[in-house]
């Protein structure tokens, strides 16, 4: 069986420097680490977390708490967690997804936590764990999300770009941050260029934006695009105006937010606002663990920067 000092004559590098890596791999250079990393793959070592975590007086583990109803199967969340899961191995951790029913399962050295309401925030700032928000927060907790605000602006410019007379935003009804900073980018846009700004919120169903456009299509006029605040919603208004003989994308222009899975099954495929979902993830995972070995430090908040993905519903 290879021991550490078997890793640290195959890499050439002290023995000290191997335990680094393996307990504080934030603290090595990343070509020692490299070297480390290759030494280890090649001689099939494996370092004793258990007994790493005895000395670190940490479990290894990392919480994921989810506060709203979401299917973890979804394209968004199954690249964001894969994002999460695969920096937290290659820093020895584990990621453990819990909910507000049985979030007490067992202990943790963290926490991530998604789908936090303003509600929920005195909750939050009272666990005696470090905590990472992913999504937009301004109640001062450290945070990972995409430029929700900066998303929209795109896609209200692209519309006008693209020479759509109306631009019409098409919203989540759900009071978060993001929603919220989605509108607002929309709203800023048009005021900018002195337009109306026309704003329907909704439920993030295909079948609510299906339905308002079926409902109002008689005072929906020619040469409109609809800027909306997810794919979810883009895919209704895309299916609520065909089912009315409408014109997707020469007479009505579609964009969405997320860029994840169902901008690619639409049919024309939806221009959207793309996340770099799985990049988020490592970056929120990192956030957390950096935290933790810093006691706690504030790490601040992070937006990512969105991307226009032009496909087919409009011009």
């Amino acid at each position: 069986m290879p021991t550490l000092n078997d890793v640290a004559r195959l890499a050439n590098v002290s023995k000290m420097t191997v335990s680094r890596v393996i307990n504080h791999p934030d603290k090595v250079r990343d070509d020692l680490k490299k070297l480390v990393y290759e030494a280890m793959r090649d001689l099939d070592y494996h370092p004793n977390i258990a007994a790493k975590a005895l000395v670190n007086n940490r479990t290894q583990i990392i919480k994921f708490l989810i506060l709203e109803d979401i299917d973890v199967a979804e394209p968004y969340y199954m690249k964001l967690l894969v994002g999460i899961a695969t920096q937290l191995s290659k820093m020895q951790y584990s990621l453990q997804l819990v909910t507000r029913d049985n979030i007490d399962v067992g202990n943790c050295d963290a926490f991530i936590v998604t789908g936090m309401r303003k509600k929920d925030t005195e909750w939050i700032k009272s666990f005696k764990k470090p905590v990472v928000i992913f999504g937009e927060n301004h109640e001062g907790l450290d945070s990972v999300d995409v430029d929700n605000k900066g998303g929209t602006k795109i896609s209200t410019k692209y519309a006008l770009q693209k020479g759509y007379k109306k631009i019409v935003f098409i919203g989540l009804d759900r009071e978060e941050a993001f929603e919220y900073s989605r509108e607002a980018g929309y709203i800023e846009t048009m005021q900018q260029l002195r337009m109306k700004p026309e704003i329907h919120r909704m439920s993030n169903h295909s079948h609510s934006s299906s339905e308002y456009i079926e409902k109002n299509w008689k005072d929906t006029i020619i040469d409109t695009c609809f800027v909306c605040g997810s794919d979810r919603l883009a895919l209704g208004i895309e299916r609520g105006i065909q089912k009315c003989g409408g014109d997707v994308p020469n007479d009505f222009g579609i964009i969405g937010f997320d860029g994840v899975f169902l901008n690619q099954v639409a049919s024309p495929k939806l221009t959207t606002i793309k996340q770099p979902e799985q990049t988020m993830g490592i970056e929120v995972a990192k956030m957390v663990i950096d935290k933790v070995n810093q006691n706690n430090l504030p790490q601040g908040s992070r937006l990512f920067e969105p991307q226009l993905e032009i496909a087919k519903s409009t011009r």
